[in-house]
């Protein structure tokens, strides 16, 4: 594997502190100063990686999404024959995580979807293109799980996947505010171990 450039190391470093800014202090409370000091990268430099906070923020949405979709990805090709258990393990997976850091920060992409999803086009965009691909990870599943018998048949895998994600968001967010896994936990109940079913 190719050593990366410093460039392309600056590049994912600023990504990553993005990530962990955006989400614990929102696009609005996030400078950009404070991002390039906590990755020492001059303020000049900024524009050579990224043309606009913007377009940063659009591409931090899709940085953080890119594991949650390559987790769940790699837990269904793991587990061939049993696609709801695989979708189980993954949201399971991830309460652990959000226990583990006191309800904190939730998702990312819920956050921003309330905080700019309607005054910036540019992130409007990243974050619909990031909710499709997820989807589209789920959808691909609960079909599989369709055709293994574990999941009903008569409501579309898309229209499952919809409301599993549109579900566990307003879960992340009750969530925050109860400062519980209660309302996650419970999303995950209602809709794999009974709604989905046959």
């Amino acid at each position: 594997m190719l050593k990366p450039t410093k460039k392309e190391f600056n590049r994912d470093n600023l990504l990553n502190q993005g990530v962990a800014l955006l989400r614990g202090q929102g696009y609005h409370g996030t400078g950009l100063q404070e991002i390039l000091d906590a990755v020492n990268v001059p303020k000049g430099s900024f524009y050579n990686y990224f043309g606009s906070k913007e377009d940063f923020g659009a591409e931090v949405i899709q940085h953080y999404t890119d594991p949650f979709i390559a987790l769940l990805t790699d837990h269904l090709e793991r587990s061939d024959a049993d696609a709801l258990g695989a979708i189980r393990r993954y949201f399971d997976e991830l309460i652990v995580e959000l226990e583990k850091d006191e309800f904190k920060g939730g998702c990312l992409l819920g956050n921003l979807m309330g905080e700019i999803g309607d005054t910036s086009e540019v992130c409007r965009k990243s974050l619909q293109s990031a909710v499709r691909r997820y989807q589209d990870v789920l959808q691909s599943g609960l079909a599989k799980a369709q055709q293994q018998g574990t999941v009903r048949s008569d409501k579309s895998p898309e229209m499952m996947a919809d409301l599993l994600v549109n579900t566990w968001q307003g879960a992340l967010l009750r969530m925050k505010i109860e400062r519980s896994s209660a309302p996650i936990k419970q999303c995950c109940q209602d809709l794999l171990d009974d709604f989905f079913k046959p």
